[in-house]
This record gives structure tokens, sequence and C-alpha cells, in this order.
């Protein structure tokens, strides 16, 4: 069995990040066939976002999933994570994104 299956065996839920590029797309597309194949929810974040999400955003409700977040591209995040720190320690509001992206995760695997 290959390694995404291996890493995904047993698992409740599967975060799927993608970006809104042709190859960030494709490999959605792949991504998504596996989980659905084994039968795992998944939701989708989509990362370095330039505005234009539309092809993802589309794909996402076409397949059911559920966009959790969508990352601005932000050089600002960029320089943060460049530095080796975190968004959510140096902006507080980050911080609660991300649990709102945990909360979201957790009521979709106790819906499911």
């Amino acid at each position: 069995s290959c390694p995404v299956v291996e890493t995904l065996q047993g698992s409740d839920f599967c975060i799927l990040v993608t970006e809104s590029t042709p190859f960030g797309l494709h490999d959605l597309a792949l991504a998504y066939d596996v989980t659905s194949q084994m039968g795992i929810p998944s939701g989708v974040i989509i990362n370095r976002s330039d505005g234009k999400d539309e092809r993802a955003h589309r794909f996402c409700d076409e397949k059911g999933i559920r966009v959790l977040a969508v990352i601005p591209f932000d050089r600002k995040i960029a320089e943060i994570q460049g530095s080796g720190d975190l968004i959510s320690r140096r902006d507080p509001s980050w911080k609660d994104r991300f649990c709102a992206i945990g909360r979201a995760c957790r009521s979709l695997v106790e819906g499911a």
C-alpha cells in the first residue's frame, strides 16, 4: 500500500490543504479521491490565496467538501514563517482562526 494510504488508515478526518494553482487543484482532486475511497471525511484549507479561488471553491461545492479556511498570500505570514516563528504567536487573531478550524473539524467528525 502507498504511504498516503498507510498514513490515513484509521483517521477520523483529513484536512486537505491546497493552493489555487493547476498543480494544487490536481493534487487536491487526487487526495480527495483517496480520502473518499477510504470513507474518511475531509475539509479543505485554501492556502496562499490570491483571491482567485473560484475553481477550488467550485471543486469543493461539487464534492460536498467544506472549505474550513482561506489563508491569504501575505508577505507578513511568509516572513514570520520564514523566521521559524508561528503566525498565531505573532498575531493573536490567527490563533482564533486556527481554533475555529479545529472546532469545525470536530463538528464534522462528530456529525459524520
